[in-house]
């Protein structure tokens, strides 16, 4: 049964990383790698693809030379994909590049863009989960543990973020 209010994901689609940085290309069965910037498409309803995500994220961040952040950025980023899967009947398509940051240096920016308009909540009462919910951990897990997160709207749905600073040498 299709969201209501859920549209088909755009033939070409522009997806900026903090205004920073942008691309356009064709969404589908694609990884663009090129460059500093990881752009992974995943279908709807491909969980086992998220598995993927991670791969590929791990792999960037070494090649960036930002091993450090891998459990940290794989868990965050699997959080906002799974949200994504879930709650649209359309895709998801993560993003994730090191961007230059004055106070820090560096920080790795993870955008998951999905068709769902509808901004993300954090279901926690006094700073902490429901023990007996089902849902609503993953996002606080992305509040707590990046160094900053947020939502907004873009074209016909939402980009979902986080930032973590990358450490210096």
């Amino acid at each position: 049964m299709e969201e209501p209010g859920a549209e088909e994901l755009p033939e070409a689609h522009v997806l900026p990383v903090s205004g920073e940085l942008s691309y356009a290309g064709e969404l589908g069965d694609q990884t663009n790698t090129t460059g500093q910037i990881l752009r992974h498409t995943v279908r709807h309803a491909d969980l086992p693809a998220v598995a993927e995500v991670r791969r590929l994220l791990r792999q960037h961040l070494r090649d960036w030379g930002a091993p450090g952040l891998c459990d940290t950025a794989e868990l965050l980023a699997t959080e906002l994909v799974t949200n994504a899967l879930q709650h649209t009947s359309q895709g998801a398509v993560l993003t994730a590049a090191i961007v230059p940051d004055e106070a820090a240096g560096q920080r790795l920016r993870v955008e998951v863009y999905d068709t769902r308009a509808r901004r993300p909540r954090v279901p926690v009462q006094a700073g902490t989960p429901d023990d007996q919910g089902t849902s609503g951990r993953g996002l606080f897990l992305v509040q707590v543990m990046s160094d900053a997160w947020g939502a907004h709207p873009h074209g016909r749905g939402k980009v979902v973020w986080f930032e973590l600073g990358v450490p210096r040498d």
